[in-house]
């Protein structure tokens, strides 16, 4: 236990130490540590190298810096390192957590912070049991990289006594702050194209940046998909995802994507397909939009929309054109919408569709999206389905004129960086 704990030792500010704490993503930071100084466990879930444990040596710097922790009382374990593998359970992690207790002689409150988490076994154990510990004072931070990290019957034994947060890429306005650089049409096409992968922006060569990415992806099926579902049929998987990338913002059912796998002599079936789409949204990887009736209000089955984490998965793997800028712009769109803390659906009012329906539970907004309104049909289709819309939720137009159109009936035009 000593080799381990040497080895713990250095990734915590135990001794002084000054740890890079990289681009700091303040929106993520400035709400976390509004809960900080409870018993509520603070949850990080997102798409692995979307900068989650940046996020982590953040709030440990937080802490220190500015609510005066002694450095020796927070606990940081990164299960990603391999120099940890030993620690395979949650008994090889309390045997840890305790040796670093009597060895540092620690008095007073610990803050916990498990980064992947869902690599030691019956880790909601040690979780679940410390959280609720009233004889000493103990706060956890824990991150993971699956959709499931608290289901089931940690989310129940749990209920109330958590707070997630989603972590995304780097925002249009992460990314031309942290280039400094414009944020202007200019440096968007090119963030559209680049993807907000924090990583990925400190590559200049195209080359490195697309073995990047495809070595997360490789890491995210293999990894996060395979060994954990135990999956048998990893090229079928690989199709799924390539067909769901290259089609991002088409109406889209698991029915068509059958069809369209049988006529490429690939076997499978409504049940594997269904659950192999599951698995990969469940990484984060991939999001779904599905449809609401605006006049009924109610969810319609059957056909939905998908759009990626993040655009590098679809521009370095599958390639880029010119036609796929007002795709990858929904893409934008709808993600930017996810950052901003909506639940994000297509609607569907008289046969017209509306691109996006946000909602929290104080808003509800209303997003039509277009490249160019480039002639008076497609004006009047933007706005036109929007009009169909009669309450007074306030509506948009995203689109990447170089001149803004005046409200029109409330609906306010907008270029995609104003969407904040």
């Amino acid at each position: 236990m000593n080799n381990t704990f040497e080895k713990i030792r250095k990734y915590n500010n135990w001794d002084g130490q000054n740890f890079n704490i990289g681009f700091e993503r303040e929106s993520y930071l400035q709400n976390i540590v509004k809960y900080i100084n409870n018993k509520l466990i603070k949850v990080l879930v997102g798409q692995r190298r979307v900068g989650k444990s940046y996020i982590l040596r953040q709030i440990i710097n937080f802490l220190i810096k500015h609510n005066k922790v002694n450095p020796k009382n927070i606990f940081y374990l990164n299960k990603e390192f391999i120099g940890f593998d030993e620690i395979k359970t949650v008994q090889d992690l309390e045997n840890l957590f305790n040796y670093y207790k009597n060895e540092l002689k620690i008095k007073g409150k610990i803050y916990i912070f498990l980064d992947e988490v869902q690599n030691i076994k019956s880790w909601e154990t040690f979780v679940n049991s410390y959280s609720q510990d009233f004889t000493n004072e103990y706060e956890l931070f824990i991150t993971g990289s699956n959709s499931k990290l608290l289901s089931g019957e940690l989310a129940s034994l749990l209920s109330g006594r958590y707070v997630q947060f989603e972590i995304y890429p780097f925002s249009f306005i992460e990314y031309s702050t942290f280039k400094n650089i414009p944020a202007d049409k200019k440096s968007f096409l090119t963030y559209i194209q680049t993807g907000g992968l924090p990583e990925i922006l400190n590559f200049s060569d195209e080359e490195i940046q697309r073995h990047y990415i495809q070595s997360l992806r490789s890491t995210i099926i293999l990894r996060d998909i395979v060994q954990r579902n135990k999956i048998k049929d990893i090229d079928l998987l690989d199709n799924i995802f390539k067909f769901i990338a290259v089609n991002i913002g088409n109406l889209t059912s698991i029915n068509s994507i059958v069809k369209y796998l049988k006529s490429h002599q690939k076997k499978t079936n409504y049940e594997t397909l269904s659950a192999y789409v599951g698995y990969l949204k469940d990484t984060f990887i991939i999001h779904e939009a599905e449809r609401y009736n605006l006049r009924g209000k109610q969810v319609l089955g059957g056909v939905r929309k998908y759009y990626l984490n993040d655009l590098a998965f679809k521009n370095y793997l599958f390639g880029f054109l010119p036609t796929d800028i007002g795709y990858n712009l929904e893409n934008f769109v709808y993600m930017q919408l996810k950052r901003m803390g909506y639940s994000v659906s297509v609607g569907i009012i008289n046969n017209k569709e509306i691109d996006f329906i946000a909602q929290k539970p104080e808003k509800t907004i209303y997003i039509q999206v277009a490249y160019l309104l480039t002639d008076e049909k497609t004006i009047e289709r933007e706005f036109g389905n929007l009009l169909a819309i009669k309450d007074n939720h306030e509506k948009f137009v995203i689109s990447l004129d170089d001149v803004k159109f005046s409200n029109y009936d409330g609906i306010k035009h907008i270029k995609p960086w104003e969407l904040i």
